[in-house]
């Protein structure tokens, strides 16, 4: 079993990652990483996917690049089709009230045409005043 995660980098893809290691760790999965191929290359992309691979240690992580940000959710729903793959996960961002009604256009297309379940992970928010 699998689970599969959009990275781009960010705070949210950050997020992202600690819950996709942590359902992997929890259900015994393999963590597959679909990334934008400029993301992939950066040294944080490479900190983070040290971090994750230490954390599952006896799971494989398996890293897919794809050419651009629009390839990611091609990829991601082709991804949630293959055997075995129980789990999508993705970063979200906060949004204004204006901004709620519809989201990311690349989040929703994986929600809505992904054969597997799809997490949005938001990252923390931290108290203000």
């Amino acid at each position: 079993m699998s689970i599969g995660l959009g990275y781009l980098g960010t705070p949210e893809s950050r997020a992202a990652l600690g819950h996709a290691v942590h359902e992997c760790a929890l259900h015994g999965s393999d963590l597959v990483i679909v990334s934008p191929r400029a993301v992939g290359e950066t040294p944080e992309f490479a900190a983070d996917r040290a971090l994750a691979e230490a954390t599952l240690r006896s799971r494989t992580v398996t890293i897919q690049l794809v050419d651009s940000e629009h390839d990611l959710a091609d990829a991601l729903i082709d991804l949630s089709y293959e055997a075995g793959v129980e789990l999508l996960v993705m970063g979200q961002r906060r949004r204004s009230a204006v901004g709620k009604l519809l989201l990311g256009s690349l989040t929703q297309r994986v929600i809505l045409e992904a054969r597997c379940p799809v997490t949005a992970v938001k990252p923390p928010v931290e108290p203000t005043g």
